[in-house]
């Protein structure tokens, strides 16, 4: 992984992200108070800006905190943080935490000034040879909260659940709950049955995925049929094409699945056609205002 672009934003201040300091005391660090977004960026310019920010805006309503800034504002840190740090294509990555109070309670919130935290680092295309073979996934049953829907920064669980994959090489891991589909421990997960696009519905086990909303465009560009529709394990194991979608890695094809190879254990040609159809969008939006 490419080292993170020099320049951090952190509570009005622009600084090297090497000297960048929080206190011990902070809420995000003792309680994994604080919501977060991951906004890729491509020719300079943020993707899907407006989604992004009304999914930060939910999150912190999520964890009863309000916005701390105006969505101007907001505009404004993101264009001045890429520009101090020359960012073409990169991942933008900002946090907001309920902040530091001297002390440790659980309750009640404190009226404090929130921390807010944002750097950015290098974001490359997938590898030539990922896009010809796609990534393998294992499945785990999803031992994450209640309240997948919000954007918390507390990811032990999706961390430990990522590691899951790890021993045997593979890239992410598909979450499996009550004998359903949810998504994966960083992604949105969809598969192909029948030659129908099928993706999860939103709910609060799940991630109201950016680049899900992106995939179901795109879909519609490409007369590729979609349902939403709880996916069952069974489903899942059996489906002609399996993808991952998330901010940082857009839109991937899974060709193995424990061990197992989806469909042939090759990119399908229904992935085929939206990746093209992505880079399509991807250009068109570099032209464009946000």
């Amino acid at each position: 992984m490419a080292e993170p672009l020099p320049i951090c934003y952190l509570n009005g201040a622009w600084l090297p992200l090497r000297e960048a300091r929080i206190s011990p005391l902070d809420r995000g660090f003792l309680f994994a108070d604080g919501v977060y977004e991951v906004i890729p960026v491509y020719d300079g310019r943020p993707f899907r800006f407006a989604a992004h920010f009304d999914r930060l805006t939910r999150s912190l309503d999520g964890i009863r905190m309000r916005d701390p800034h105006e969505r101007a504002d907001w505009h404004a840190i993101v264009a001045e943080l890429l520009q101090r740090n020359d960012a073409t294509n990169a991942a933008l990555y900002l946090q907001v935490t309920r902040g530091a109070e001297y002390g440790r309670n659980h309750a009640p919130f404190p009226d404090v000034p929130p921390t807010i935290f944002a750097f950015c680092s290098p974001l490359p295309d997938p590898s030539a040879a990922t896009l010809e073979r796609g990534i393998a996934a294992v499945t785990a049953i999803d031992t994450r909260w209640s309240r997948c829907d919000i954007k918390s920064v507390a990811l032990l669980a999706n961390v430990l659940l990522r590691d899951d994959a790890t021993p045997s090489g593979a890239q992410e891991t598909i979450l499996l709950r009550d004998g359903l589909m949810m998504e994966g421990s960083s992604s949105t997960v969809h598969a192909v049955i029948d030659g129908v696009l099928v993706t999860p519905p939103n709910s609060e086990r799940i991630l109201p995925g950016t680049t899900r909303s992106v995939v179901e465009e795109l879909a519609d560009r490409v007369d590729l049929p979609r349902v939403t529709r709880p996916v069952t394990e069974a489903e899942l194991r059996n489906a002609a094409e399996v993808w991952v979608a998330s901010s940082g890695r857009p839109i991937l094809p899974v060709t193995q699945l424990d061990g197992r190879a989806v469909g042939d254990g090759k990119p399908g040609p229904a992935w085929r056609k939206i990746w093209q159809a992505f880079l399509v969008y991807r250009n068109e939006c570099a032209k464009l205002p946000w």
